[in-house]
């Protein structure tokens, strides 16, 4: 009885899929952490030059406030 409860392997593969599922978590994890500021940067920089696009209701404002 002692050695089928030894030999038993039901669960082993969830058990490898945690492992894995876990590995890849990590990875993740020092992947953002490790691009994280460049991210940032990134976004930032979109932000920048999207604030500097004047929108289109400002755009006809100035057209009609000259005419």
């Amino acid at each position: 009885m002692l050695r089928k409860w030894f030999k038993d392997e039901e669960g082993q593969g969830m058990v490898e899929y945690g492992l894995i599922i876990g590995l890849i978590a990590v990875v993740v994890i020092v992947a953002l952490v490790a691009l994280g500021p460049k991210i940032r940067e990134m976004f930032d920089q979109v932000n920048e030059e999207l604030d500097a696009i004047p929108s289109e209701g400002a755009a006809e404002a100035a057209t009609n406030a000259g005419a």
